[in-house]
């Protein structure tokens, strides 16, 4: 049995697995949360390599062939060392992907001004990933970046329709907004932040898109198992999923129908 296996510090990713699954239904999927040590944000290069790496190890002796990590941190901390160093060791045919790549890959159809801001969590503004790829597909295109610490807290804490999250999303979204009046684009560069897509929506004017990843993301799997049809061939097909957590299952039920849209009975594991 092959899988595809979506890995998230948290509960964000399972808003990347919901489009995903929304747009190849056929597949059989692990969604796993590193919940008893998220979130990531917060953690330096090591911590957080040495985590996504531990569960990506995990996916990997479970039957996944292809793994995305969704998660903006972990890509942006964790992925290159993980295919530049780990992949290579090994002597199979895994794969592992990140959505920061695709995400920046279309960016330039969103922005007329070519000056797009970045909102995120600390360990993804200070790894400059996003500005770095960009200046590599769009070297044209201007990035401004804001740290949003309050916000993944936030939104775990189901706090996210609160005066407390608009608050904070109102003083996050100027503080990047003042950096540049051109910016006419923002990235949502956390799989958490499109919970908080109203807020956001209200404190921008009309002209100022919002791009959230779970559809690139999507669009960007399908594309890629359509460009490799030797690997999608080895893919199972019979619409299952498999939901695990690092933390309390209970705990985590509760959550991710906020993220998922629909009940879900996860399993612990341990690393």
């Amino acid at each position: 049995m092959a899988l595809i296996g979506i890995f998230d510090s948290g509960f964000g990713g399972l808003t990347i697995l919901k489009d995903i699954r929304n747009l190849m239904p056929q597949y059989d999927y692990i969604y796993l949360g590193d919940n008893a040590r998220a979130p990531y944000g917060t953690r330096s290069f090591e911590t957080i390599y040495a985590y996504t790496l531990q569960c990506v190890n995990y996916l990997w002796e479970n039957n996944c062939e292809l793994i995305i990590l969704a998660c903006n941190t972990a890509s942006a901390r964790a992925l290159r060392a993980i295919q530049q160093h780990d992949l290579p060791m090994r002597q199979d045919n895994k794969r592992v992907l990140g959505i920061i790549r695709p995400t920046v890959e279309i960016i330039n159809n969103y922005t007329n001004t070519n000056t797009i801001g970045i909102l995120a969590t600390n360990g993804t503004v200070k790894s400059n990933s996003y500005k770095i790829e960009i200046n590599k597909f769009h070297p044209h295109i201007k990035v401004y970046q804001q740290s949003c610490p309050m916000w993944v807290p936030l939104v775990e804490n189901n706090e996210f329709n609160t005066q407390g999250a608009a608050f904070f999303v109102r003083k996050d979204v100027r503080n990047l907004l003042q950096q540049n009046k051109e910016i006419d684009a923002i990235i949502l560069g956390c799989t958490h932040y499109p919970l908080l897509l109203p807020l956001i929506q209200e404190t921008i004017s009309e002209n100022i898109q919002l791009i959230t990843q779970g559809q690139i993301v999507a669009d960007s799997l399908f594309n890629y198992l359509s460009r490799h049809p030797t690997l999608e061939k080895v893919f199972t097909k019979n619409k299952s999923i498999q939901f695990l957590t690092t933390d309390n299952e209970e705990n985590f039920n509760d959550k991710a129908s906020i993220f998922y849209g629909e009940n879900i009975l996860a399993q612990q594991i341990h690393l």
